[in-house]
C-alpha cells in the first residue's frame, strides 16, 4: 500500500494509514526527499498514528527520511506516535535521536510554523 503524500501549503504530509511493508517505506525514503525539491516544500510531516507497531526497520527508514528531507532543506517531524509503540521502541533502543516528534498533526504543524519562522518550539 502506498503512503500518500498529500501538499498542505509549503508542508507535505505523509499518513502512514495502516502496517506497511519494508518496500512501502522503501518508496516512502526515495519519493518524499523528491516530492520536497519539486514542490519547494519547506516542511514535512509524517503521522504514524495508525501505526500499533514500529519494527527496526520502519525506524531506520524514518531516521534515514529524516536526514534527507533536512539535507533537501526542509524541516521534518514525525506525529502520532502511540504510548505503547514508543514504549516497545524504548524497550527494544529504537529511539529517534536528533528528530522531532509531536503528539499529533495539529502540534507537528505548529513546530513547522514556528521552524519556518525561525522559532524554537518545545517539542516532545
Amino acid at each position: 500500500m502506498r503512503v500518500p503524500i498529500l501538499r498542505q501549503g509549503n508542508y507535505l504530509i505523509a499518513s502512514i494509514q495502516s502496517a506497511v511493508s519494508d518496500s512501502d517505506m522503501i518508496q516512502l525514503q526515495d519519493e518524499l526527499p523528491t516530492t520536497v525539491k519539486k514542490t519547494r516544500a519547506t516542511g514535512v510531516v509524517i503521522d504514524v498514528t495508525a501505526l500499533d507497531v514500529m519494527d527496526s526497520f520502519a525506524s531506520r527508514s524514518l531516521r534515514a527520511i529524516a536526514h534527507t528531507v533536512k539535507l533537501c532543506g526542509a524541516h521534518m517531524v514525525i506525529v502520532g506516535i502511540q504510548p505503547d509503540v514508543a514504549f516497545a521502541m524504548v524497550q527494544l533502543g529504537m529511539t529517534l535521536p536528533d528528530i522531532e516528534t509531536a503528539l499529533d498533526l495539529d502540534e507537528g504543524l505548529a513546530f513547522l510554523n514556528l521552524q519556518t519562522a525561525g522559532g524554537h518550539p518545545h517539542v516532545r
